[in-house]
């Protein structure tokens, strides 16, 4: 039926108002029709009000239109329906409430309402089950086989992580457009599943004839690794063949596909290339080289955007806080921070959690916890980089008390966040608490992955228990090497150094390539089984057959190994010819052990090193001043305790805790409020009372100990 040309002049103004997202002049339009009665209860209209309110952002216009209408037809619902569900999340959540009305009303859906409920349903991921209702719904009226019903499927299982799903609808679809064959794409490399991508972009050469600049941002972003650069080289062929390397998200694309794929030389020569650069082309090479590890290039190259003019978005300054962190670039990190306080950007949570990893990094807690605290829904990224950089900086009871946190706002863990709380029960020995979150990890059903693996056998390792801790290694299907390294180092701790050689030897037959951290731990079970030949052997193998370049701790390791064996003069020897800066830590090792094996001379020696070195360390001037005493010379004794004095270097206070059902007892020296102290000392006056009717007579040092 034609409509009045009043009608159609109104109509007209109405797409031209909503195309321009003109608002004021459409409402003063939308005035004139409720004026005029005829037009006011014209269904035609009213729907393209609904329209022209949903282009322009003004949801609750369109909803007062919809709701006011007394006819509503099929058109009525779709237009509100496509209209939410284009506005994001916040439109979102109404549409299947809209929906479910719609087949209240007995108003039959058709190939139009579904595309507009899918679309909405993947903004909004907590409406999986209905969705798949509404999926029934579709095939039952056959709609489903309609092309954008099925692209929006397609679109909607891809964004809830089914892509076998959608690989399933998409292979039954009777007829596929452009839209299909990128969302595709895009579902796969939204899970990294570069292979699949490849095919599907291979598949489409063949069926379609031309290809638009985003089939191509898609298949690129699947390209993440390096071992698909040659890949990504043909793709950039295509993409030049097709001639739309003129398109900047083209440019873009292709400079974080070689970024990430390790080849920035092909980065920058594309960045260079491009005489249109946006924010997002910078941003890109940026992120590239922080993700690649050269931090000092990504800010310069941040420096240089700044000069240019363009303004970062907030994934750029991600980018840079992290190259940042990566190189201890303090002042750097705070400008930067104090940048994205002046862009805006302190809110968003992908800044908000680069700051906390990047001050924690610093070891400035306080301010990591600042930015956290600063955030009133802090996510789960967010908690397990605050509670990571709590444990990084040996804060571990505040790392189990933002656990605690998190588990009271009912904030579900992942395996990042378990590995860190497991490593801060680790830290403290704590095997009642460490027990517990086992049993959590096996609640919410992450005890298969590796990191909880490594973490759970590492912490009842250094708690002392290691039958659980090698019966959690045992069970293992993969290991990696975090996993060798802690199994070996419980071993070695906790006085099974034959095993942990063996278990050495075990993981070189199984063709795992030990790093710096398995040979500390190896060097140390030769130090406490006091086997120098063997200790050699090792220290020697790191560059011999690994190619690993011996570290100030492996060197501390061999002269603990020589101190602890009785071979002072070797340890001396190997120290004075070792060909790194070691600074202090090797002559502190010797120190002791010559006190030990009463080699004053030689333990004389290495003390006064650590007083020309500047030592500020306690135990090297109490260690030299007892060496002096035992040879008689007593000038050297004032002399040290004088130069104690001038230094400012004060004797620690000790300190000792002990965990007993599920309660922490903190020790200090000299400290008298643990409520239970008379009790103690008594047990305390006993024991030596025990070990003085055994023969037992302490010396100078353990003579001077009080509790």
């Amino acid at each position: 039926m034609p409509h009045p040309p009043q009608n159609r002049s109104f109509y007209n103004l109405l797409i031209q108002y909503a195309d321009q997202k003109s608002l004021k002049k459409g409402q003063i339009l939308h005035a004139h029709i409720i004026k005029i009665p005829y037009l006011s209860s014209c269904n035609y209209l009213a729907n393209n009000l609904i329209k022209f309110y949903a282009k322009c952002g003004h949801l609750h216009g369109a909803k007062l239109v919809f709701e006011n209408l007394k006819h509503k037809n099929v058109v009525s619902y779709n237009c509100l329906i496509h209209g939410l569900s284009h506005n994001g999340s916040k439109g979102s959540n109404f549409v299947l409430e809209l929906f479910r009305r719609m087949i209240a009303n007995n108003i039959l859906p058709d190939a139009h309402t579904f595309p507009g409920v899918f679309t909405a349903a993947a903004l909004n991921l907590g409406c999986n089950f209905d969705a798949r209702q509404v999926h029934v719904l579709g095939i039952k009226t056959a709609s489903i086989d309609d092309v954008f019903v099925g692209s929006s499927l397609v679109n909607f299982y891809c964004k809830v992580g089914c892509v076998f799903e959608a690989r399933k609808l998409f292979d039954r679809m009777p007829e596929r457009n452009l839209v299909s064959w990128t969302t595709m794409i895009s579902g796969y490399a939204s899970k990294q599943m570069a292979k699949e991508a490849l095919g599907v972009f291979g598949l489409m050469r063949l069926v379609e004839g031309n290809l638009n600049e985003f089939v191509f941002t898609s298949v690129l972003s699947a390209l993440v690794c390096p071992e698909f650069v040659d890949s990504g080289k043909q793709v950039h062929c295509v993409v030049v063949k097709n001639g739309v390397l003129e398109f900047v998200s083209v440019l873009n694309a292709l400079v974080t596909m070689y970024a990430k794929c390790g080849n920035l030389n092909y980065s920058l020569m594309l960045f260079e290339m491009c005489s249109d650069k946006n924010a997002i082309t910078w941003s890109a090479l940026i992120t590239g080289y922080s993700q690649a590890g050269d931090s000092h290039k990504a800010l310069k190259l941040f420096s240089k955007m700044h000069y240019a003019g363009f303004v970062p978005s907030e994934f750029t300054l991600v980018g840079v806080l992290k190259a940042c962190s990566d190189v201890a670039a303090i002042e750097e990190g705070k400008q930067t921070h104090g940048y994205l306080l002046k862009s805006g950007y302190e809110t968003q949570i992908y800044t908000a959690t680069a700051l906390v990893d990047m001050y924690a990094k610093f070891g400035f807690t306080g301010d990591a916890r600042k930015g956290f605290d600063f955030l009133l829904e802090p996510d789960l990224v967010l908690w397990t980089s605050i509670i990571a950089g709590y444990v990084q900086n040996g804060k571990n009871e505040e790392a189990l008390s933002m656990y605690g946190r998190m588990q009271m706002r009912k904030i579900l863990p992942n395996e990042l966040t378990m590995a860190s709380v497991l490593k801060a029960c680790s830290n403290l020995a704590a095997l009642e608490q460490g027990k517990q979150i086992h049993a959590r990890t096996i609640k919410y059903g992450l005890g298969p992955e590796l990191s909880i693996r490594s973490a759970l056998s590492t912490m009842y390792a250094k708690c002392g228990s290691l039958e659980e801790g090698v019966l959690i290694f045992r069970r293992m299907l993969q290991r990696d090497i975090v996993s060798w390294n802690a199994m070996i180092s419980g071993l070695s701790q906790n006085g099974h150094g034959r095993e942990a050689l063996e278990l050495f030897e075990e993981m070189r037959l199984e063709g795992t390539k030990p790093d710096h951290i398995t040979f500390v731990t190896v060097l140390s079970a030769c130090s406490h089984m006091g086997i120098v030949k063997r200790g050699w052997a090792y220290f020697n193998m790191m560059f011999d057959e690994f190619g690993l370049v011996p570290r100030v701790e492996h060197y501390a390791c061999m002269v603990d190994v020589l101190s602890r064996a009785g071979k002072l003069n070797e340890a001396k020897e190997f120290i004075e010819s070792a060909i790194i800066d070691h600074g202090m830590c090797l002559w502190r090792i010797l120190l002791p052990a010559c006190r030990n094996h009463c080699n004053y001379e030689l333990g004389a020696y290495a003390g006064e090193k650590l007083m020309e070195l500047g030592s500020r360390e306690s135990s090297a001037y109490v260690l030299l001043s007892s060496i002096y005493t035992a040879m008689g010379r007593l000038a050297d004794v004032v002399r040290v305790r004088r130069m104690m004095k001038v230094r400012g270097v004060r004797k620690e206070t000790g300190c000792s805790w002990i965990e007993l059902k599920s309660h922490v007892h903190v020790f200090v020296v000299g400290d008298q409020i643990h409520p239970q102290i008379e009790e103690i000392q008594g047990a305390i006056w006993r024991l030596r009372k025990h070990m003085k009717d055994d023969g037992y007579r302490p010396g100078h040092e353990s003579a001077s100990v009080s509790v």
